[in-house]
Order: C-alpha cells, then structure tokens, then sequence
C-alpha cells in the first residue's frame, strides 16, 4: 500500500525506533523544564527547540543552509529519521520508477543526503543524548533549593 517492507521484523523495529526517539525527546523535556522551572518558558523553548531540530534534522527540509548544517548533528530526529529509513530501505534495492522501469533507492536525493551506513552509531548517539539529557535535569533539580 505505501510501498515499505510487510515483514514483521521491520514493523517491530519500526516501533522500537519511535519509541527510543520518544524516550529522547522526553529526556530533552525534562532538562528543558528542570532548567528553566517555569512551565510557560519551557514550553516555549521546548516547541521552538523541536521545530527548529525538526527542520535541520532533515525532516522537511533537505538542502539546509551552511551556516546551519552542523544543528542536524544535534537533533534527535535526524538520527530517528536516519534509522527508520535504514529498517526500510536498503542503499542497494531497487524500485519502480515511472516508465524508466526500476531506480536503485541510494541515488534518491533523500537517501544519498542521509547515508544510512553504521546505523549503530546512531543509535549510540541517541542513547547518549537519552542519558546526557537526563544528567542534565538531574543535575538541573538538584541545584533547586527546598523551601
């Protein structure tokens, strides 16, 4: 129907990457409110920190400005989206391409800018930001004071 794999395996991969990118985007939550400690400038920063990690993540744009490109290295999303074109797609496969008949997936623009060798170090790097995010509220609450 949308042209992904129909094999179970994929499917529970498929979960599992949205739920760890879940996981890490609560993480950046947590340190964001335990930072600020006030709901309305948290909820602020964590909206434009999502959209802005959103777009430079490659998400919706693919061609991003110079000066800006390093921010996608920073974005959980980036790695979220890296990862589950990884469990889909394969830089070898094939597809159906019009009437030129099959196109090789890695010559995509969206493929090529996102090169999906050594998946698991992406995952390291999400699982490093789901701790480090972490720490950071931690140490953040830790500082706040009883009254």
């Amino acid at each position: 129907m949308g042209g992904l794999k129909p094999d179970p395996v994929t499917f529970i991969l498929s979960l599992l990457i949205v739920l760890y990118s879940v996981l890490v985007s609560q993480s950046l939550g947590l340190a964001i409110g335990a930072i600020l400690m006030d709901i309305k400038q948290a909820t602020t920063l964590a909206s434009i920190t999502t959209l802005v990690f959103l777009i430079a993540g490659g998400y919706y744009v693919q061609q991003i400005p110079p000066f800006i490109v390093w921010l996608k290295y920073l974005s959980y999303s980036y790695y979220c989206y890296k990862l589950l074109l990884g469990v889909q797609y394969d830089e070898d496969d094939y597809y159906e391409c019009s009437e030129r008949g099959l196109c090789r997936v890695g010559d995509l623009p969206a493929i090529k800018s996102m090169d999906l060798n050594h998946l698991w170090v992406d995952v390291l790097i999400m699982a490093i930001m789901l701790v480090g995010y972490r720490l950071v509220a931690y140490m953040a609450l830790h500082r706040v004071q009883l009254k």
